[in-house]
């Protein structure tokens, strides 16, 4: 029988999701550190891991306040998310930057649309947590500079790319599974967009976002 999904079911599960990202982006950015090719680049990653690991601790703090241990709510998505990320683990620092670019631009993307669903407190946390936009400049400008030294890593970096995406909305099917049917629920509560069309939107999205960078689609 399947558990029926109410708007806190809703709230505290998408919380969860979001925190269980922020918590392995920071150990994925901690470890993907050691790939620079200088002290400024780990610098600029480290950085942005520690940024990980507080939004991670501003969402454990709200479910606390909500009655629900950050732990429970995110342990349905282990799975999922984990294995995106042992089925990426990338092998050099430019598969690193593209990793940060893309799989955490794409979830962005998808935890935006859902938050707009969400009360006011909620939605403005969510949204506040979602990776800033230096982040993705820093990530592009290095994904160019690869490039622009060796233009043959374009090609193997565009398939790359394509592996991330397709991995993260394998990954999608899992998580909403996974959910209870809460995330589904908070698309829909949007009135913006159903599944179908968020997954197309998506992925127009990174279409755009790869032109950006300099590679193709």
């Amino acid at each position: 029988m399947s558990v029926p999904t109410t708007p806190g079911t809703a709230v505290t599960d998408l919380l969860g999701l979001v925190a269980l990202g922020e918590l392995l982006a920071f150990e994925r950015m901690a470890g993907d550190a050691r790939l620079a090719p200088d002290l400024r680049r780990r610098a600029a990653l480290g950085e942005m891991a520690a940024a990980e690991i507080a939004n991670y601790r501003r969402l454990a703090d709200r479910l606390g306040a909500l009655g629900v241990a950050p732990e429970e709510a995110m342990a349905p998505y282990v799975a999922a998310l984990q294995a995106y990320h042992d089925s990426t683990e990338p092998r050099d620092w430019a598969e690193a930057v593209t990793k940060a670019y893309v799989g955490d631009a794409i979830t962005d993307d998808f935890i935006r649309e859902i938050a707009v669903a969400l009360d006011g407190p909620d939605r403005e946390l969510v949204l506040d947590v979602l990776h800033e936009s230096r982040y993705a400049e820093f990530a592009a400008a290095e994904i160019r500079v690869a490039v622009e030294a060796d233009p043959r890593v374009a090609n193997r970096l565009s398939m790359w790319a394509r592996r991330l995406v397709g991995e993260a909305l394998s990954q999608a099917g899992r998580v909403a599974a996974a959910d209870r049917g809460a995330l589904t629920a908070l698309i829909a509560q949007g009135g913006r967009v159903d599944a179908p069309a968020l997954f197309r939107q998506l992925t127009a999205a990174h279409t755009a976002r790869m032109a950006a960078a300099g590679l193709n689609n």
